[in-house]
């Protein structure tokens, strides 16, 4: 890696790290969402002990699973997630005393104190949703994309795979799963300091929806949207079909061995892929082909090679 490259995965790290922060401190934490992961944890404790901020109990749980992590899967566990999980709680700690008047604000964190009132979403609470989501799962999908994480129920996901057998992504789910019903406790329930919350059952799933769209944001981040389409094509116009696709398309296929069910005849099939905005000129001109064609069509979830996705490298992070 070159030295532009190598400040340049630094900054992406950094300033990734600094919106997924930005994420929670303006639009997560204010309105008591529970997103999984420790700095979700990190809300549910601040609402029994308010005078912690939210990014002190990142520290208190990312420091002691970084440890463990070390410990276990040694250089396995990146130097870039270590400084990663150890920028973003200061940062949020930091952000969130410059946009709140004074420490007793700080303490409450009420959305009518942050900066002055002028981003208070009490009564757009959907609004605040989505908003902090999306600025969660850009931060995290640059991040990610820099090969790092930030630590957290990732860390927790690698443990129980390793010693418990079970997979990765269910063990997120699990470790996700346990504070968010932490936060339906602790603040739906009211035992914490304060009150139970009024709406308590409602920020669960707003909470909820935090998790499904942020996640989706980082797999579109790492994996981009999937606009390619599959079609499967069963015609007696092979000819046709193939001038068509080769010097109208600009693109190849495959012929693969069918055989019908009812006639047990043999047959060729073709295996095409294709943008999303090519499908439906495709359609037309193999209905103007062989009206008679039979054509399947779904979707291509990842397509690689020439004139599509590059293969991913070795050590890259996949979203799924």
């Amino acid at each position: 890696m070159g030295t532009w490259a190598w400040w340049r995965s630094w900054f992406l790290i950094f300033l990734g790290c600094s919106i997924m922060g930005s994420g929670f401190v303006f639009f997560i934490n204010p309105y008591k969402f529970v997103p999984g992961g420790v700095y979700g944890m990190g809300i549910v404790l601040h609402n029994i002990f308010p005078s912690v901020q939210v990014g002190t109990f990142g520290y208190m749980f990312d420091i002691p699973l970084m440890i463990v992590a070390l410990l276990i899967f040694g250089r396995q566990f990146g130097v870039r997630t270590v400084l990663a999980a150890l920028y973003t709680p200061g940062f949020m700690n930091l952000l969130t005393r410059a946009i709140y008047p004074d420490a007793q604000a700080v303490e409450s964190l009420d959305p009518a104190l942050l900066l002055g009132g002028r981003l208070d979403l009490s009564d757009d609470l959907l609004l605040a949703c989505i908003a902090g989501s999306v600025l969660i799962g850009v931060g995290l999908g640059i991040v990610v994309r820099q090969q790092a994480t930030t630590g957290g129920t990732d860390i927790v996901g690698m443990l129980l795979q390793k010693f418990a057998g079970i997979k990765f992504s269910t063990g997120i789910f699990l470790a996700d799963g346990f504070v968010v019903l932490s936060g339906l406790v602790v603040i739906g329930f009211g035992l914490g300091l304060d009150e139970a919350a009024s709406n308590g059952w409602m920020l669960t799933l707003y909470s909820l929806i935090t998790i499904y769209i942020s996640s989706r944001v980082v797999a579109y981040m790492l994996d981009g949207a999937s606009y390619d389409k599959l079609l499967f094509i069963i015609s007696d116009h092979h000819a046709d079909l193939k001038r068509f696709i080769i010097e109208d398309l600009d693109r190849s296929a495959t012929y693969i061995k069918a055989r019908g069910m009812y006639t047990d005849a043999q047959r060729e099939m073709i295996f095409l892929v294709v943008s999303r905005k090519e499908v439906h000129l495709v359609q037309h001109k193999i209905k103007d082909i062989d009206p008679k064609a039979f054509v399947v069509v779904t979707d291509a979830y990842d397509t690689y090679g020439e004139g599509f996705k590059p293969f991913p490298d070795k050590d890259a992070l996949q979203a799924e």
